[in-house]
């Protein structure tokens, strides 16, 4: 009669077994993997959180590198019209310059130019440029002067909106090995500056197309070429429109 609470105590003892085996899995502790689970998850959403917090940062940041990319657009207008000896500082404008988008990138769309340039082949430059949304570089001030250089710009810009497009920065012509003008250059993603003059930044791959040509013409190219600028151009050639 005792046999079948023998067997009853098997079972008991089989469930205590099963339980244990729940527990524990090929030597895993279970338990101990779960609690690892809850902390992996706990840092994913802090995580989260930082990468939110930076993303955050980074958009005040290029609101700031913008403001001190204008700013600078309206310190050059006062200089031009005070001190004719005025010098501008080029280390200070560039790091203020308007060059950054969102992400704190170079320009994708660069127009290398020089004030050397004839007036009838810049002016229409600089105006298509403004409207394809790209940014026309110069390397420098002539003769170190922003007067001059005011004067000249003045020359050749008609429409005040224009100058949200002009830049001076020489790290691009060094990243691209610009030696002769007018150059339109159309990159493949975006890329960040070297800081300083002493470097030189790598350019990614881009399409590129020297001498006296319309932006409008260099776009086309660059679209129907299949390169790596081609995206970039069939935007800019949007933003162009059919005019011009």
């Amino acid at each position: 009669m005792k046999r079948p609470l023998i067997i009853a105590a098997g079972v008991t003892a089989l469930c205590g077994s099963a339980i244990a085996i729940a527990q524990v899995v090929d030597g895993l502790d279970l338990k101990a993997v779960q609690a690892r689970g809850d902390a992996a998850e706990a840092e994913a959403r802090a995580f989260a959180e930082q990468v939110k917090t930076r993303g955050d940062a980074m958009r005040a940041e290029a609101q700031d590198t913008a403001d001190g990319g204008h700013a600078n657009l309206e310190r050059l207008a006062a200089a031009s019209k005070g001190d004719q000896g005025a010098v501008v500082d080029l280390d200070a404008m560039v790091r203020g310059a308007d060059f950054k988008g969102e992400a704190g990138q170079a320009p994708q769309l660069i127009v290398f130019v020089s004030l050397s340039m004839p007036p009838e082949s810049l002016k229409p430059l600089l105006r298509d440029v403004s409207r394809a949304g790209g940014i026309a570089v110069f390397q420098g001030f002539p003769g170190n002067s922003v007067k001059a250089f005011s004067e000249g710009l003045a020359k050749v810009i008609d429409d005040q909106s224009e100058y949200h497009a002009l830049g001076v920065d020489p790290r691009l012509f060094r990243a691209f090995n610009v030696t002769s003008v007018p150059q339109i250059v159309a990159v493949s993603s975006d890329f960040d500056l070297c800081d300083g003059f002493h470097c030189t930044t790598q350019a990614p791959p881009h399409d590129r197309i020297m001498g006296n040509v319309t932006l409008r013409y260099a776009l086309e190219t660059f679209a129907q070429g299949g390169g790596p600028g081609a995206p970039v151009a069939a935007h800019a050639l949007k933003a162009l429109g059919s005019g011009g």
